[in-house]
């Protein structure tokens, strides 16, 4: 894996909506961040993909793709961040120089949601190490939980470091209003506890493994994976620890996805799977609830699959770098992720 340079203290940020914008009655949540950002030390560079949402994108995609291009080819630019994710970053794969983009300074990209589009075919088309973590629009300097206050300490290791996170004590189930609230932080009131799928590994004691980390959305990777944006394969020969999350997936497509990419093999290298928790929140008028659709798809494998963790849409969330070797630690009591930059 390429690491990008570790953030510091006059780092540059550039910040573009690579799918959805940030309307109007929101501008005073992304000034804040903004500043916030400021604060931390950064210098910050607002693109002009950012500050408008029209049919779900800040700017038509020729626009988002060419100001994207600029990012990754300015060498004094350190890392990219959009201010959230959308539903419409696929439509730039196709649109950038990725033959340019091989001569270009690896910088970080962080984000979740619809921002994984571009982490895992940045990772897989140019073997940077990406962030798979909290969105910009979360990380205002009041939000002080274990999880997301330490994203830019993590971001700035040196290649060769390691790092550990523990399962969060509580999440959040609502969203904060940003429009009502630009300054909320998140309202953790649910308990987490990271929990084993698989019956016979259930049972034990204790549960390590480890491997290569990638992924991201599931909505999302299940149409990207065997393409040339997502194809673990590619990266090597060492085990993988894929980690997806469900947004808007009912429970059926839910099961559709994860049963697909296990039927294309995508599992076949894995040495775990990490799921994250499901956003579409169980009701009486589906017979299949998020975790039954879980159990059918996966619940046959050989290998770890945790659930229940802290990643994706119910905040707060887990630093992931795809590429980075990873260690899986659980308990009875705890749950735990070490992260090596090799």
């Amino acid at each position: 894996m390429l690491y990008p340079a570790p953030l510091s203290r006059g780092s540059k940020v550039a910040i573009t909506a690579f799918s959805s914008g940030v309307p109007a009655p929101l501008h005073p949540r992304l000034d804040l961040v903004l500043n916030d950002l400021r604060i931390r030390g950064f210098e910050v560079f607002e693109g002009k993909c950012l500050r408008e949402n029209t049919k779900h994108v800040s700017e038509p995609a020729e626009v988002r793709a060419r100001e994207l291009m600029q990012f990754l080819c300015d060498e004094s630019i350190d890392a990219i961040m959009a201010p959230w994710g959308g539903e419409m970053a696929m439509d730039l794969l196709p649109l950038l120089d990725w033959n340019r983009l091989q001569n270009a300074k690896p910088k970080w990209i962080l984000g979740f949601s619809d921002v994984s589009t571009i982490l895992t075919s940045v990772s897989t088309k140019l073997g940077w190490a990406t962030c798979h973590g909290t969105n910009l629009m979360q990380l205002s300097l009041n939000q002080t939980d274990a999880l997301t206050s330490k994203v830019f300490d993590f971001l700035s290791l040196a290649e060769g470091s390691s790092f550990r996170q523990v399962n969060a004590d509580f999440y959040e189930e609502q969203y904060a209003n940003y429009i009502k609230e630009p300054h909320a932080a998140f309202n953790l009131t649910e308990s987490v506890k990271w929990k084993i799928l698989n019956k016979d590994i259930r049972e034990e004691d204790s549960v390590t493994f480890s491997g290569r980390l990638t992924g991201g959305c599931l909505d999302i990777h299940m149409m990207l994976y065997g393409s040339e944006f997502f194809n673990p394969i590619a990266c090597g020969n060492e085990p993988f620890i894929f980690y997806l999350e469900n947004a808007e997936l009912s429970p059926t497509q839910y099961f559709r996805a994860l049963q697909g990419l296990k039927l294309q093999g995508a599992f076949k290298n894995a040495s775990g799977i990490l799921i994250g928790r499901n956003a579409v929140l169980d009701n009486d008028s589906d017979p299949v609830s998020g975790t039954e659709a879980l159990t059918m798809a996966l619940g046959d494998l050989s290998i770890p699959v945790v659930y229940d963790m802290d990643i994706g849409h119910l905040a707060p969330n887990l630093t992931l770098i795809n590429g980075a070797l990873a260690k899986i630690e659980l308990t009875q009591n705890q749950g735990s992720i070490t992260q090596t930059l090799i």
